[in-house]
């Protein structure tokens, strides 16, 4: 049997002492996992207009379908899931959750009602709970502390791979069949890989922990990360940023289809080929910036989150307000370039102040208050608010989404602050 590595350092074997499997292997599936994880979560704002045709439904239950129906029992499920990748197999635990919301996308395409549409979302959300806390954790079991940054940029690619493969490519599927077609398609994709994962990534053995590092009950595990100020500094990074971000880009695509006249194919490629592309080259940057200049200091990290937030928030409030496609289409490059990695800096300063008895834990407590904010609020608050104020024009959407873009201020103050925080919380929970 293998012997517990150092804190901080790479994990070379199983806990039976085989070989790991190639740690760039390993993270490449685990991007394609994610890569599927992001796509199903963006071909509802894709497909919003022909579903919403379909159904004959409002902007507020469009709302619901992108944000409540799916992040609700996702929030529940993160932490327990979570919990469990802490003590059992993050491996087994990532390729069952991607095999489960695998099916639950393929049952999309065969809802008959609005209905059964949100309930097919209720189990892609539960699947999806078991994938980015455990997938962290164990990127930071194959990855050395100095890499993690790169590891980290790498797997944040699938955010924009994914927006782009659902806001561009469920539109060009389902211009050649319907929107059902689309989620068919993914939810087959989805089974292989995770069948793929399962037998070909092994998993590490636990790192050694802190002799005084316990391994508490879950209640006293929150209440410990609850009362750690840098986990809830990062908390609000990640919520707040995320509100502003990701209400902007489930409700791009109907924007741009409703300010511009483009198609929903159409609307759908532009607005995922303007942010993906600058966003895939800004995240990938991110990261290795991060490991350049920081070499491992986490100070450095927030401090280059927060400037990115700032900026990324700035752009997007633009485009939201852009008469012209030509300009929005511009400003969208620094939108994606600096939107594309702030939140590699929030979970690498997640993964370093962490032991591992809590990482998964407190990767999933982060990501719950983050998915409550940016996927049940904010879609939902956007959509109600362009039902009163203009119907289904877009004045009324870009007013919904003004009140959640300038939230990413508040994310960028929270960034300054946890650079005060990070080294002295570190020690705190390594007792």
């Amino acid at each position: 049997m293998a012997a517990p590595i150092p804190a901080g350092a790479a994990a070379t074997l199983t806990a039976s002492g085989k070989p790991l499997t190639n740690r760039w292997l390993a993270l490449t599936l685990l991007v394609m996992v994610a890569v599927l994880n992001y796509a199903d979560r963006f071909l509802i704002p894709g497909l919003a207009q022909p579903i919403k045709t379909h159904f004959g439904i409002s902007d507020a239950m469009m709302g619901a379908l992108m944000g409540p129906a799916f992040a609700l029992l996702y929030s529940v499920f993160t932490l327990p899931i979570a919990r469990a990748a802490d003590r059992r197999s993050r491996v087994m635990i990532i390729a069952l959750g991607c095999g489960f919301w695998s099916f639950f996308t393929l049952l999309s395409g065969l809802a008959t009602s609005a209905e059964m549409l949100a309930l097919a979302r209720v189990g892609v959300g539960i699947g999806e709970a078991a994938y980015q806390a455990p997938a962290a954790a164990l990127i930071a079991a194959y990855f050395p502390a100095n890499e993690r940054g790169r590891a980290f940029a790498l797997l944040g690619t699938a955010i924009y791979v994914g927006q782009m493969a659902g806001l561009a490519g469920g539109p060009a599927i389902a211009a050649h069949g319907s929107w059902q077609t689309a989620f068919h398609a993914l939810g087959i994709v989805g089974i292989v890989i995770a069948l793929a994962t399962w037998l070909i990534v092994r998993e590490p053995a636990r790192e050694a922990e802190h002799p005084t590092t316990p391994v508490l009950p879950l209640k006293d595990t929150m209440r410990l990360l609850i009362g750690t100020p840098s986990v809830m500094l990062l908390a609000t990074i990640m919520a707040l940023g995320s509100l502003s971000g990701v209400t902007f880009g489930m409700w791009g695509p109907a924007l741009f289809e409703r300010a511009y006249g483009l198609s929903t194919q159409a609307a759908g490629a532009t607005f995922a080929l303007s942010f993906g592309l600058p966003g895939l080259i800004g995240v990938l940057g991110f990261g290795f910036v991060s490991d350049k200049l920081g070499k491992g200091d986490a100070t450095v990290q927030m401090r280059l989150t927060a400037l990115a937030l700032g900026g990324a928030t700035t752009a997007i409030l633009f485009v939201t307000w852009s008469d012209s496609l030509t300009v929005a289409r511009l400003l969208a490059v620094p939108a994606g370039l600096l939107g594309g990695g702030w939140s590699v800096g929030v979970l690498a300063g997640l993964q370093y102040i962490l032991p591992n008895a809590h990482r998964a834990t407190g990767t999933a407590l982060v990501l719950l208050i983050s998915s409550m904010f940016a996927n049940v609020l904010g879609p939902v608050l956007a959509g109600q608010l362009s039902d009163w104020i203009a119907g289904a024009g877009p004045q009324g959407l870009r007013i919904g989404l003004s009140v959640a873009i300038p939230t990413g201020y508040i994310g960028v103050w929270a960034a300054l602050r946890a650079m005060r925080s990070l080294e002295r919380d570190k020690a705190a929970l390594a007792g």
